[in-house]
């Protein structure tokens, strides 16, 4: 199933207002860490899945990358990822991960920043980027982690005041769909365990070449004191991969 809640005006509103809606990258609390993982971005062909506002295709052109393509189904992500853009070696196209058919070899480095989990078949996904990749070529992604996708709720166990106790995870071996609840609306995600995610990789061809589950800097925790708690449990997990 292709799900494109971002083109409903009411959920892509509340998107919106989110922090890193407004504040970019540096309010993303993943990416002082997904920062580190890129590769040398100069002179590169970069290709992202699931571009939204384009921030990081912005981010790849400031490092001096050759070309930018930015790929999302929703046609209001691309909108506003052309508003915030004059540079004409960045390209933005609608268009389904689950869809992608590109030449063989024809990115150096494709990045995906929280979109794999909204794709059912991760599998057929690993190997169309990887046929996609000129040989060397990178392939750096982050996702929900399966510590939080494991329940559907995704949210925390409550005191009898309201407090945080803790994060549940159950079900985790219980592969599949889950409808969370996301910004009012439901939305359909897939679970997979760690090990499932990193064999898609593996048997797709790639060699993984590093594994992080960040939270957030002590600079973003400044700036947003609310992130405190994740500091708990992974929310992101984070991988590069080599072809």
């Amino acid at each position: 199933m292709k799900q494109n809640k971002y083109d409903d005006p009411d959920f892509f509103e509340k998107y919106s207002q989110m922090a890193r809606s407004i504040g970019g990258l540096d309010a993303a609390g993943e990416w002082h860490v997904l920062r580190r993982m890129l590769p040398e971005l100069k002179d590169k062909n970069v290709l992202d899945l699931g571009c939204g506002y384009g921030w990081h295709c912005r981010y790849a052109r400031e490092q001096g990358a050759r070309s930018v393509l930015g790929i999302d189904i929703s046609e209001k992500m691309i909108e506003r990822a052309r508003e915030f853009n004059e540079d004409s070696t960045i390209t933005y196209r609608q268009a389904a991960i689950e869809d992608i058919d590109f030449e063989a070899g024809q990115f150096d480095v494709v990045i995906s920043s929280l979109a794999l989990h909204y794709i059912e078949d991760f599998v057929s996904a690993c190997r169309k980027i990887y046929d996609s990749l000129a040989p060397g070529g990178s392939f750096i992604l982050s996702m929900e982690h399966p510590i939080f996708t494991a329940v559907a709720a995704q949210d925390w166990h409550y005191g009898p005041g309201g407090e945080r106790l803790h994060w549940p995870v159950d079900h985790y071996q219980s592969e599949g769909q889950r409808i969370a609840r996301f910004l009012d609306s439901d939305v359909v995600k897939y679970h997979r365990t760690v090990a499932t995610i990193m064999n898609a990789l593996i048997q797709a061809g790639f060699r993984i070449t590093e594994v992080a589950e960040p939270g957030p800097s002590e600079e973003a925790l400044k700036q947003y004191p609310d992130m405190i708690d994740e500091t708990r449990r992974p929310i992101f997990l984070l991988l590069a991969a080599l072809k």
